[in-house]
């Protein structure tokens, strides 16, 4: 069972605000509240996060998941799971430049639920939980840089 969606939003900050807090993934829990740690363990040569251990409450169960991304300042960036409790995940932030000091937002996700979480997570709870992984990523972010 995998959980996929994509998600956009015009953000009224520039488009390099915008990408150093969505970079910045230890501090990712001031604006996500369901990432309960996010602990670097890696960091490239100019010192990005590249591999970082989480856990997040997924409100059916607490979930690990040891991350690794990649960045293309200030576009984007993306990430993978290399070991967790999930079968798969994937996900990427892309940015464009609005002009004006706006930034187009999109969050893309990819999670592979694995066949016995999967077996638990059906009907309504698939569109609960892709509105809380994907769906209202956006304007999470969106409403963190507004207010700094």
């Amino acid at each position: 069972m995998a959980i996929e969606g994509s998600a956009s939003i015009e953000i009224n900050a520039p488009i390099d605000r915008v990408y150093a807090i969505a970079a910045d993934v230890e501090g990712s829990p001031r604006w996500q509240p369901e990432i309960k740690t996010a602990v670097p363990i890696e960091h490239g040569p100019n010192g990005e996060q590249t591999y970082v251990k989480t856990t997040v409450d997924s409100k059916v169960k607490t979930m690990q998941s040891d991350l690794r991304f990649s960045y293309d300042a200030p576009t984007g960036l993306s990430w993978r799971q290399e070991e967790g409790d999930l079968k798969e995940v994937r996900g990427s932030w892309e940015f464009v430049d609005l002009g004006d000091g706006r930034t187009k937002a999109t969050y893309n996700l990819y999670v592979d639920l694995g066949r016995k979480l999967g077996m638990v997570i059906r009907g309504p709870l698939v569109d609960l939980m892709r509105k809380q992984l994907c769906d209202t990523m956006p304007g999470k972010l969106k409403g963190f840089v507004e207010a700094e």
